[in-house]
């Protein structure tokens, strides 16, 4: 096979994937609705309407380890992991008894998706030897070994609406 054949070959392998790869990267969110129609046909009531999305956790890269002077071992042994997600949303809507006077006959209940950023635990370990010194001909001398834990993160600004209405 020629040089340039294989170049092309390549070059549209690539482009397929791409392709491929693409749209699995750009969902959020995974829609979820629980299908209670037949529920409804069969005993001829009004059922509740739940729907909602499932969030798919996205990695991020994790900063790498730093190098400390007069330690062994890096600091952030085990680094944290960064990820980001949208909290799951929820939407209830539910029929209410008919009250005398009232036009509300429907409660609604949802909470939107919302940002969420996390960090996973890590960890920063160090032996329990020093540095090679000069006065004892290069051999490293001992101290207490250290660990560290480092504490998982959480951000998210999670909301919720509640209200009445009338019909569907």
């Amino acid at each position: 096979m020629k040089p340039t054949t294989r170049g092309t070959l390549a070059a549209v392998v690539t482009c397929v994937a791409a392709a491929v790869a693409t749209p699995a990267v750009a969902v959020e969110g995974v829609p979820v609705a629980v299908p209670l129609d037949g529920v409804e046909k069969s005993l001829n009531v009004e059922m509740p309407t739940v729907g909602g999305t499932v969030p798919v956790l996205m990695p991020g890269s994790p900063e790498g380890p730093r190098y400390v002077e007069g330690r062994l071992l890096p600091d952030r042994t085990v680094p944290q992991l960064p990820l980001t997600s949208d909290l799951p949303s929820l939407d209830l809507r539910t029929p209410l008894p008919h009250l005398p006077g009232g036009s509300s006959d429907h409660l609604s209940a949802a909470t939107p998706a919302s940002d969420l950023r996390a960090l996973t635990p890590g960890a920063s370990l160090d032996a329990p030897l020093t540095a090679p010194r000069a006065d004892s001909l290069g051999l490293p001398g001992t101290k207490l070994p250290e660990a560290g834990l480092l504490t998982p993160v959480l951000q998210t600004a999670p909301g919720a609406v509640l209200g009445l209405g009338p019909g569907k």
